[in-house]
């Protein structure tokens, strides 16, 4: 284990399909709420894919000027207005801080695809050189953490880790390393995703990885036998990390603390997780081993359960390897059941739906099971959310290009054990 700095979370902020805002969102998490439904954002016709889990709710205008608004991506939206959340509830004072101890990082998977696509006809249509003079700032995938920098005055490290479906929870690991070791004494992090687009639906759909179903009810289904694969999502969600030294010292009321991390590459295939699970079982135990516990004492996993065949087969192996017998034991819920994938933000944001869970005693569930499948024969939380207190707690993510990361979470105590 590290004997460097321990690293709490002092504010999380959440912009889902279930709600916006940290209240709404883990509100719909704990009764079981399905956030999916027929998409709004732009025209089905022609598209077999009909259903995603959008951000309803969300106006760009409630958090920033409607001008600065137009100058950003969906996506660096949705940023913004988790990082405020997060920043208001950590009661940071920048006024009594030093900027250059305060970092970023916050990542998106694919970044303004809802620029790219828009400015791509617009320039086909009128010329390449009529395109938005903000297209390039506006679409690529480091401006969120760019646009919080400057937003909060953080002049410390400001980056952003794109790995795909794994890439919040890199940003979170990072970021915990960051200031374990020294660098910072306060990291924004977190992800966010905008890519319910004609353009990223027809991608996804070509690879043949969304579910076609027009059901909400059968759609997002992790682990379910009649999966079929996974629902797209949007949204953001950001953490407020410090080292548990500063955050004493000015006297910030502490959410939880990371305590692992583990991440490691399959080096298998460009899309497919390796079929025996190794690459993520190892993301586990690495995460487990920096936490300096022993796997009996996870009480929780917020499985990636993304609801495709080979996914929930191989993370349910996985879990089986890293665990062993106490994989039987452990809850394992998927709340993309809930808000679909999130892509670059599912990471970010079912970290902080699994500090709820340590903070409240309360497991989530996977909503909408019906068939058992022999290959995911582990204890889900079935459609309904349960009680149970929880000292350590584990979220995954693993993404295209063969990432896996994991994080462990420890509810926070002032004296370590």
């Amino acid at each position: 284990m590290d004997q460097n700095r321990r690293v709490v979370v002092t504010g999380m902020g959440i912009i889902s399909p279930l709600g916006c805002g940290l209240t709404a969102s883990w509100q719909g998490a704990k009764e079981g709420k399905c956030g999916i439904g027929p998409i709004t954002l732009y025209d089905t016709e022609g598209q077999k894919v009909k259903l995603a889990g959008e951000a309803h709710g969300f106006e760009a205008e409630n958090h920033m000027d409607k001008r600065e608004a137009r100058k950003m991506d969906r996506c660096n939206q949705m940023a913004i207005a988790a990082a405020q959340e997060a920043f208001q509830m950590s009661g940071l004072d920048m006024e009594k801080e030093d900027p250059l101890r305060c970092g970023v990082l916050v990542s998106s998977g694919i970044g303004g695809l809802t620029t790219i696509q828009s400015e791509c006809l617009k320039g086909n249509e009128k010329g390449w050189d009529r395109v938005s003079p903000y297209f390039i700032p506006m679409s690529i995938a480091n401006m969120s953490a760019g646009h919080i920098a400057i937003q909060l005055g953080f002049q410390g490290m400001c980056s952003c880790s794109v790995t795909a479906c794994a890439s919040g929870t890199n940003a979170i690991g990072d970021a915990m390393r960051y200031i374990r070791h020294g660098y910072a004494d306060v990291m924004l992090c977190g992800g966010t995703e905008a890519s319910i687009t004609p353009l990223g639906m027809g991608g996804f759909t070509s690879l043949k990885a969304l579910c076609v179903n027009p059901d909400p009810a059968r759609a997002s289904i992790p682990f379910d036998k009649e999966r079929s694969g996974f629902v797209m999502g949007e949204g953001a969600g950001m953490l407020m990390l410090e080292s548990y030294e500063h955050a004493k010292a000015r006297g910030a009321v502490i959410l939880g603390e990371v305590a692992g991390y583990g991440a490691t590459c399959d080096a298998h295939h460009i899309t497919a997780p390796c079929p025996d699970g190794r690459g993520a079982a190892q993301a586990m135990t690495m995460a487990l081993e920096d936490a300096g516990i022993k796997p009996e004492q996870i009480g929780y996993i917020n499985a990636h359960g993304t609801s495709t065949s080979l996914n929930d087969a191989g993370e349910t192996l996985a879990v089986k390897k890293a665990f062993g017998d106490h994989a039987y034991k452990l809850a394992m819920s998927s709340t993309k059941s809930m808000t679909g994938h999130l892509l670059g933000a599912s990471g970010a944001v079912e970290a902080i739906f699994t500090l709820m869970a340590l903070k409240e005693g309360f497991l989530p569930p996977t909503i909408h099971y019906q068939v058992p499948d022999e290959q995911c024969d582990l204890d889900i939380v079935p459609n309904t959310g349960r009680n149970q207190s929880i000292s350590y707690a584990m979220s995954n993510s693993l993404g295209f290009g063969g990432h896996n990361a994991s994080l462990v979470f420890h509810a926070f105590e002032e004296e370590q054990q």
